[in-house]
């Protein structure tokens, strides 16, 4: 790589998304993405969502883990995904893009359309009001989308032993859930699509191959 590629890399931070339902492997494909971002000499960090900051991080916990006496509203989920989202948006991404860094989020805002918009059935229009407000221009340069067939997924899931709230729901959920997500990747331009359901080696390679054919030409 020359000098020239490697000064383009750093003029500005940019913020790559990895985004897919509960055991298409993102956790893994975040840890690929850092070490080819390591090879390019490009400075990055790793965060999640929910979660990133240590009121993101309790956040995260209620929403995920908590067994309350009451009922959670599932717009009370939403507005708790948004919380967390402020926060780490203010706090980790916005800093680190302006000072030439980039971001690796295991998950983020397509996560709340698929999610809380497709799984769990809340109106798109209020979560694009919340998108807006929240998320504004830290859009991402590029989002890395696991697709896997939720059969598969909740397969996986299971044998990882105890769930948590999200994990817990029905297949009819996810399946929804993995409507959305496909809905609106075929829409982004600045994604690219891996399926999840081969082979763990062969789904490493092609992230590899692909976020490289992306590093070329990202500006």
């Amino acid at each position: 790589m020359t000098n020239n590629t490697e000064n383009i890399f750093h003029k500005k931070g940019k913020l790559i998304i990895v985004e897919g339902i509960d055991g298409a492997g993102k956790t893994d494909a975040c840890q690929i993405i850092k070490k080819i971002l390591k090879k390019y000499k490009i400075k990055n960090t790793m965060i999640r969502e929910p979660g990133g900051t240590p009121l993101s991080e309790k956040l995260r916990n209620i929403i995920k883990n908590y067994n309350p006496y009451e009922i959670i509203n599932t717009k009370t989920i939403l507005l708790l995904m948004y919380a967390a989202r402020m926060q780490v948006i203010q706090n980790i991404i916005k800093p680190a893009l302006n000072n030439s860094i980039w971001i690796i989020s295991d998950r983020y805002d397509l996560s709340s359309f698929a999610y809380q918009g497709g799984g769990y059935n809340i109106s798109q229009d209020i979560i694009m009001i919340l998108s807006k407000i929240v998320v504004q221009s830290y859009i991402p340069d590029l989002t890395i989308y696991l697709d896997i067939i939720p059969k598969h997924a909740l397969q996986r899931i299971n044998l990882r032993g105890k769930l948590d709230n999200i994990e817990k729901n029905n297949l009819l959920f996810f399946e929804r859930t993995r409507n959305v997500y496909l809905k609106y990747i075929k829409k982004n331009k600045n994604s690219f699509t891996v399926n999840a359901n081969l082979k763990i080696d062969i789904v490493h390679k092609e992230i590899k191959n692909k976020l490289k054919k992306w590093l070329k030409n990202a500006k």
